[in-house]
């Protein structure tokens, strides 16, 4: 189980639950942003890694991941440029070519010699930071499990579905527990689709960390996420641990009061852990082990 090779026959489904709600706009920790901003940032930064996994460094883009983001606040849906209601996953090739925008930022960078140099980047912008109306937990959910049971059906084979929510507080139109009950219901003949969660906070406070249990979590919407997380299959206990992440058997996808660097790492995991070489061995789905030496991505 949670072994499935991923290739272009057998790609892998990512989905994104992101809060928009108003108590997004709080300050996030220490980071000097709202939670939203840091959190557009992670996700940005998440999608584009997922572009340079499935690329050569050229401009060809192999379709090795499909990816979906739901924005759940003043309204429920599909947020990627280009995606719908009709059409909420898109192949990563999709996602490459149709950025919302793309900025010009400055990077400060090691010059080599002991210093730093300032350097300007284009930053492709695919999620915008969104702060307003509610917390329909349950609806991100409920849509969410459709497009996920579509997607199982049409992929048998391939590694089960990643589904990560991102959240700060409770959910305003009830318990979102029996919507992911369903979702983790769904599986692939690889396993069983993973639900994991992320609770954001604006606390000065220690983190929790892939526990394995709720003991130390004394928010009751803190431990209700923790409950509805699902522990990390073996790929992913060891991309963690390889970060110096204390995880255990048992350890959950579940991450509370987490700072901006934990996020991002945790996001990070969802997509290159998802094979026993934690996406090292990305092939094209063609009858040799490696597929042609050509046709394979760089990674990190």
């Amino acid at each position: 189980m949670y072994s499935a090779e991923i290739n272009r026959k057998q790609p892998a489904l990512l989905m994104l639950l992101v809060d928009q709600s108003f108590s997004m706009s709080e300050p996030w920790g220490q980071a000097g942003g709202s939670k939203a901003e840091a959190l557009s940032t992670a996700v940005n930064n998440l999608l584009g890694n997922a572009v340079l996994l499935c690329s050569k460094g050229g401009e060809k883009i192999y379709n090795y991941f499909e990816v979906g983001v739901l924005g759940y606040g003043p309204a429920t849906g599909p947020i990627l440029h280009g995606a719908d209601r009709s059409r909420p996953v898109l192949p990563v090739q999709d996602i490459a070519n149709n950025p919302r925008r793309v900025d010009t930022v400055t990077r400060r960078v090691p010059d080599g010699a002991g210093g730093v140099v300032a350097i300007q980047q284009q930053m492709p912008v695919w999620v915008d930071p969104v702060a307003d109306g509610a917390t329909p937990m349950v609806d991100a959910f409920s849509q969410a499990e459709p497009v996920i049971a579509a997607w199982c059906a049409a992929h048998p084979s391939s590694f089960p579905p990643i589904v990560i929510n991102v959240t700060d507080g409770a959910s305003t139109d009830g318990d979102p527990t029996e919507a992911a009950i369903r979702i983790h219901d769904l599986r692939t003949d690889d396993g069983a689709a993973l639900v994991f969660n992320l609770h954001l906070t604006g606390l000065i406070s220690q983190p929790v960390i892939f526990p394995n249990s709720a003991a130390g979590l004394t928010d009751p919407n803190a431990r209700m996420l923790f409950e509805m997380s699902s522990p990390l299959p073996p790929s992913m206990l060891e991309a963690a641990a390889s970060m110096n992440y204390p995880v255990q058997t048992g350890s959950r996808g579940f991450l509370y009061n987490a700072d901006a660097a934990m996020v991002i790492d945790f996001l990070d995991i969802g997509t290159r852990a998802v094979t026993p070489t934690g996406l090292k061995e990305l092939t094209d789905g063609g009858n040799s082990p490696d597929g042609p030496a050509g046709d394979r991505p760089e990674t990190f």
